[in-house]
């Protein structure tokens, strides 16, 4: 079958892409971004792409055409495919159609947590021997593709809530059908798509409506809105997680806060199961942890076999993850871009690194970033920051100055990244620790930064 796949590009249909190509597709597809690393990733596989989205790549016509969520009516493609008889699907509904429907599918959900949980989770799966598909919005650290069929008969996949795609303004996670589902956490995002807490819950309630009665939800106990959620109604048992050991939770972590959460005992039911010692750093992680050893009890893999599953963890591309060091300055790159991220990963840098010099750098680059929703909390979240740049460009859509009048002289904007590249070179010194946090590339700031910091040493 000839699947062609419109914005191949984006790290999930890039995955829809690689999964096709391995289950025996001919793939090919266009996007309007075709550069490295996805381009050469998507070469290697033998896939070709097509730049721009004009009506000709539909001749001759596919079998099937895959549509992502970055298509819009009036693009020429899109307006050729539904004046064709081409087939089409969403990329959810074409996974869910053609690989999903006998896997055990293991779903990771929730605003924060969820790249890192889904890595953990295929790491101890495939550490226990079971072999599984993924599809994850990241790299994990222990594979070399953010997506792979697998030969098992689990499925991980992130499931995220934002629309699936022109057509289909459901959140895309309805698709998958869990048996396992884990809800990490819920706050307000994607303010593109919905407008309230309120319509983002009844999105979850919605997955909730499709987890069968054999199934299990994981979820953290200390969640007031995912509690909502659970209220409009549960047909699934629900086994609680929080490192805090709340009441609810039937597991839970005992030791951590005493260190940077590099170690900690794993209980279950209030009785411990061993001692995870892994090198990963801040409570979230501990959070992460203890859902993915949840999420893979249920899928059979014994908690001793989890927990020693931990220590091999490789971490995430991009999640908190060491850039370089040069003349002396540690630079670390990190997705966080919502305000409670940014505090969460702040709070664990700082446990690790102790009274050492810590230096924040923000692009509020996500739709909601932009839009100013949360204009008035990035302030206190990157108040655990000795000094903070943040990158406001003239179109950012609101008033960052709301960020220097409250943190005051160790705030600092600019409004291009050459700007922001020279400010940071004079304040970083020896000693310092750099967090860059974006959803986005950032003009490549990581690598320019830790050339310069190399010049200027040598």
């Amino acid at each position: 079958m000839h699947v062609h796949i419109l914005g191949i590009c984006g790290t999930f249909m890039g995955g829809i892409a690689a999964i096709a190509r391995a289950a025996g597709h001919r793939v090919t597809g266009s996007d309007r971004n075709v550069y490295p690393p996805m381009s050469t990733q998507l070469a290697a596989l033998g896939i070709e792409v097509t730049q721009g989205f004009e009506a000709a790549q539909l001749s001759p016509a596919p079998d099937v055409v895959v549509v992502g969520n970055v298509m819009a009516r009036g693009m020429p493609v899109v307006e050729a495919l539904l004046d064709s008889h081409i087939p089409y699907a969403s990329g959810p509904e074409w996974l869910a159609r053609e690989v999903l429907h006998d896997k055990h599918v293991l779903a990771v959900a929730g605003t924060h947590g969820k790249t890192t949980t889904s890595s953990l989770l295929a790491h101890i799966l495939e550490d226990a021997g079971l072999a599984p598909g993924f599809l994850i919005g990241g790299v994990p650290g222990n594979f070399p593709v953010s997506a792979r069929l697998g030969s098992g008969r689990h499925f991980v996949i992130e499931a995220d809530e934002y629309d699936t795609a022109f057509f289909d303004k459901r959140a895309k996670f309805v698709h998958y059908r869990p048996r396992t589902l884990v809800l990490n956490n819920l706050e307000f995002d994607h303010a593109d798509i919905y407008p309230d807490i309120a319509a983002i819950q009844r999105q979850f309630h919605h997955l909730l409506r499709i987890v069968p009665g054999s199934g299990q939800i994981i979820c953290h106990a200390g969640d007031e809105r995912l509690a909502q959620v659970l209220a409009m109604g549960c047909w699934t048992p629900v086994a609680g997680f929080g490192r805090d050991a709340q009441a609810p939770a039937r597991w839970s972590a005992q030791g951590a806060a005493a260190s940077d959460y590099a170690s900690f005992t794993v209980l279950h039911d209030g009785q411990p199961q061993g001692q995870v010692h892994w090198n990963q750093f801040g409570g979230h992680n501990v959070d992460n942890a203890l859902a993915a050893i949840a999420a893979a009890h249920h899928a059979g893999v014994p908690v001793a076999q989890a927990i020693a599953a931990l220590g091999r963890f490789a971490g995430v591309r991009r999640r908190m993850e060491l850039s370089g060091v040069a003349g002396g300055v540690h630079v670390y790159d990190d997705f966080a871009h919502h305000p409670t991220a940014i505090a969460t990963t702040l709070e664990g840098l700082r446990r690790r690194i102790g009274k050492a010099r810590l230096i924040a750098v923000l692009e509020p680059r996500s739709n909601t970033m932009r839009m100013g929703v949360h204009s008035q909390t990035l302030a206190p979240s990157l108040a655990g920051a000795d000094q903070v740049f943040v990158h406001a460009p003239a179109d950012l859509g609101w008033d960052a100055s709301v960020i220097t009048a409250a943190l005051g002289e160790r705030a600092v904007l600019t409004a291009d990244i050459p700007a922001l590249l020279q400010a940071l070179l004079a304040a970083a010194q020896a000693g310092d620790h750099v967090l860059i946090m974006s959803n986005g590339g950032f003009g490549g700031l990581h690598a320019k930064l830790l050339a310069a910091l190399a010049e200027r040493h040598d």
